[in-house]
């Protein structure tokens, strides 16, 4: 028999006017979703409307999904994180990413060495401030701890706060072997994005091999529900197109690698063709029907409900609803992977 999935909700980015999804987030909790997700890139920020969603909670969890380590030094993550846990009562799950290098050099200004090394360190000085078991410092090449420069006058410190929970939940985003072998190694979680069930164990299975027992598979899907498959598979096509051509350089988008992996080499490089050339609709038509498909919960509620089987057979753990806002809808959902 196959293992129940528990569910949780991505709301994404806060994107433009008001996009408070209150109500989206207090009907999924109502009816027994494990999450609430969101994210960052170059805009909003994850903790701020994740602060706003746990303050109207009281038991859903919530994580972001993910937040990009080069906004934040790892103190200043930490204490995010560590507010936001105590505040929420033990809720937090802090999903952590690399980003690439266009965001990280060309928005936030910093380099972008060796991401598997730096997010390692990063994951290393935020467990050692959570534990409080001594003045933080560190000798890496990435974060040296106190500052060696400036003043001279830096100063090992230790968080004047208790953390409510000294092991806060760390996951990764990651879509390249190595990253995922990374996840499962340091992680007690890994965010999978544009993940096909049907494929993780043949892709991934090496690079998940070492995962521990309780290692959680959080993967995003796009879900819509609709009578008309042709309707729902334009729609799901638009932020491939976007990720795979918009996404990353040109000589390196981490998004059209992991399509690549999948199957889809040619087709991925023909979208990024067609987008970076400012043929965007051209771009959307350009992604396989069946690569958007594999990936999401699209169509009538009938057929979602078999291509949930794919997802519980598979090595993931929880999905996360992306693109519903209804409670009727959500709850329909809820059924049909309990079913």
């Amino acid at each position: 028999m196959s293992t129940p999935l528990k569910l949780g909700i991505n709301v994404g980015y806060w994107q433009r006017g008001i996009d408070d999804q209150t109500e989206t987030v207090l009907a999924a909790e109502r009816l027994g979703y494990d999450c609430v997700f969101t994210a960052e890139a170059y805009g909003s920020d994850a903790f701020t409307t994740l602060t706003w969603y746990a303050a109207r909670t009281s038991r859903i969890r919530l994580g972001t999904a993910v937040a990009q380590m080069s906004a934040r030094t790892p103190a200043a993550t930490a204490m995010h994180a560590l507010t936001l846990d105590a505040l929420s009562g033990g809720r937090l799950i802090l999903g952590l990413g690399a980003s690439g290098p266009q965001v990280v050099e060309g928005w936030y200004g910093m380099p972008f060495p060796r991401p598997l090394a730096r997010t390692r360190e990063y994951v290393d000085i935020l467990r050692r401030i959570w534990r409080r078991e001594e003045p933080v410092t560190n000798d890496g090449p990435h974060y040296p701890l106190p500052y060696p420069g400036g003043t001279g006058l830096g100063k090992p410190l230790k968080s004047i706060v208790h953390p409510l929970r000294p092991d806060i939940p760390v996951y990764l985003g990651a879509e390249g072997p190595k990253n995922i072998a990374l996840a499962a190694e340091i992680a007690q979680g890994w965010l999978p994005l544009f993940v096909d069930p049907a494929k993780i164990d043949a892709l991934f299975g090496e690079s998940l091999a070492g995962r521990p027992p309780g290692f959680e598979i959080a993967a995003t899907v796009t879900t819509i529900v609709t009578d008309d498959l042709s309707a729902a598979l334009e729609l799901a096509k638009i932020p491939l197109a976007f990720y795979i051509g918009g996404m990353g350089a040109r000589d390196r988008n981490f998004h059209l690698d992991l399509i690549a992996r999948l199957g889809y080499a040619d087709q991925a490089a023909k979208v990024q063709e067609l987008f970076l050339a400012g043929r965007r609709d051209e771009a959307v038509k350009a992604v396989p029907d069946e690569l958007a498909d594999s990936i999401s919960l699209l169509g009538p509620l009938p057929r979602i409900r078999e291509r949930l089987r794919l997802w519980r057979d598979s090595p993931v753990t929880t999905l996360l609803i992306a693109g519903v806002r209804d409670e009727p809808t959500l709850r329909a959902l809820k059924e049909a992977a309990e079913s």
